[in-house]
C-alpha cells in the first residue's frame, strides 16, 4: 500500500497541491474527484480546525469549573457538546476557508503560496464552490440547532465576523483582528451551553484567545510578506516588519494575563495554572525560535500552536475533574 501513495512532491491527479499541503492524507486516499473540494474546505491542512476547537473546549472545562464552584458540573453534557463543537469546527472552518477563497480568487492567482488553490487553478468552478459551501454551512447549522436557545444567540453573533474578515486584508492593517474576534468566539460557547450565561471568566477567556491568535496568525502572516506587499493587501506581518518580536512579546504576554485572570476569577486550581505555565513556556519559546524569513519555521512554529492549546486545555480539563 505504501508505494501507491504518491510522495510528497507528486503532483495530484486531480491538479496542482498547494506547496504547504503537499503529501497530506487527502491526496494519497481521497477519490481524485472530491480531491479539489477537500482542498477547498483545507481538510488537508486541518490545523485550522484545532485551532478553531481548541478555544471551544477550553471554555466547556473552564464552566465545568465554574458549575463545581456553585453546584454539580455536567460532566456528560460537557462530553457531548464536546463532540458536536468539534463536528461544528470542522464545518464552520471549512466554510469559512471557502467563502475566503470565493472572495479572494483573483488575489491567491497572484500569491505563490495560494496561486494552486482549487479556484485559481482552476480544479473547481465558482458555482461548485458556492454549492459546496452552502453544504457546509447546512452542517453547521444542523449543529447549532442541537444547542440551547442561548447558545444559538451566542453562536449567530459571530456571523458577522465570519462573513467581513476575508475582506478585512483590503481595508485595515490588522485583518488579524477581525480573524481573532472570529476565530475565538468558541471561548465564549462553553459558557453558552453549560451555564446559559456569559460570566467574566467567559469574557476574559475571549479576550486572551484574541490576542493569541492574532499572534500565530501573525507568524503565519510572515509566509506571505513579500506577495501581500506586491498584490496590495494588509497584513499585521506587514505592519510589524522588523518589530514583530515586541509586538509578539506584548500579544502573547497580554493573552496570557487575561487566560490567568479567567482562570483566577473561575476558581481554578493548580493543575490548570500548570497548564498554563507550560503554555506559558511555549509560546515564549516561538518567539525566541522565530525568523520571519524563514517560511517554513514560520510555519511550524504557527503549527505548534494546537500542541500548546491541548497542553493547556489538558490542564483545565483535569483540574475540572477534581474540582
Amino acid at each position: 500500500m505504501t508505494s501507491a501513495a504518491p510522495s510528497p512532491a507528486a503532483p495530484s491527479p486531480a491538479g496542482p497541491v498547494p506547496a504547504d499541503s503537499a503529501g497530506n492524507w487527502v491526496d494519497r486516499y481521497a477519490p481524485a474527484a472530491l480531491r479539489p473540494f477537500l482542498r477547498l474546505a483545507r481538510a488537508d491542512r486541518p490545523i485550522g480546525s484545532w485551532l478553531l476547537l481548541i478555544p471551544c473546549w477550553w471554555s466547556l472545562a473552564l464552566a465545568l469549573r465554574v458549575q463545581a464552584e456553585s453546584g454539580v458540573p455536567t460532566y456528560g453534557a460537557a462530553a457531548m457538546w464536546a463532540v458536536l463543537f468539534a463536528i461544528g469546527a470542522v464545518a464552520m472552518r471549512g466554510a469559512g476557508c471557502t467563502w475566503n477563497d470565493i472572495l479572494d480568487r483573483d488575489i491567491d492567482g497572484r500569491v505563490e503560496r495560494t496561486r494552486s488553490r482549487p479556484l485559481p487553478a482552476g480544479q473547481v468552478t465558482l458555482r461548485g464552490a458556492v454549492l459546496f459551501l452552502a453544504l457546509q454551512l447546512l452542517v453547521g447549522l444542523a449543529v447549532l440547532l442541537c444547542l440551547p436557545f442561548f447558545a444559538i444567540a451566542v453562536a449567530l453573533s459571530s456571523l458577522g465576523l465570519v462573513v467581513v474578515y476575508p475582506l478585512m486584508k483590503r481595508v485595515m492593517w490588522i485583518p488579524q483582528l477581525v480573524l481573532g474576534l472570529a476565530f475565538s468566539w468558541g471561548a465564549l460557547m462553553g459558557f453558552a451551553v453549560l451555564v446559559e450565561a456569559l460570566p467574566a471568566p467567559a469574557f476574559l477567556l475571549y479576550a486572551g484567545a484574541v490576542l493569541w491568535v492574532v499572534g500565530y496568525d501573525t507568524i503565519y502572516a510572515h509566509q506571505d510578506r513579500e506577495d501581500d506587499a506586491i498584490v496590495g493587501v494588509k497584513s499585521s506581518a506587514l505592519l510589524f516588519g522588523a518589530r514583530t518580536v515586541p509586538w509578539l512579546v506584548a500579544l502573547y504576554g497580554g493573552a496570557l494575563v487575561l487566560m490567568g485572570l479567567a482562570l483566577a476569577s473561575a476558581g481554578a486550581g493548580p493543575w490548570a495554572f500548570g497548564g498554563l505555565g507550560i503554555f506559558t513556556v511555549r509560546l515564549a519559546t516561538q518567539i525566541a525560535r522565530l525568523d520571519i524569513d524563514d517560511r517554513a519555521l514560520c510555519l511550524r512554529l504557527f503549527r505548534s500552536n494546537r500542541d500548546s492549546g491541548l497542553i493547556l486545555l489538558a490542564g483545565l480539563v483535569i483540574d475540572a475533574l477534581l474540582a
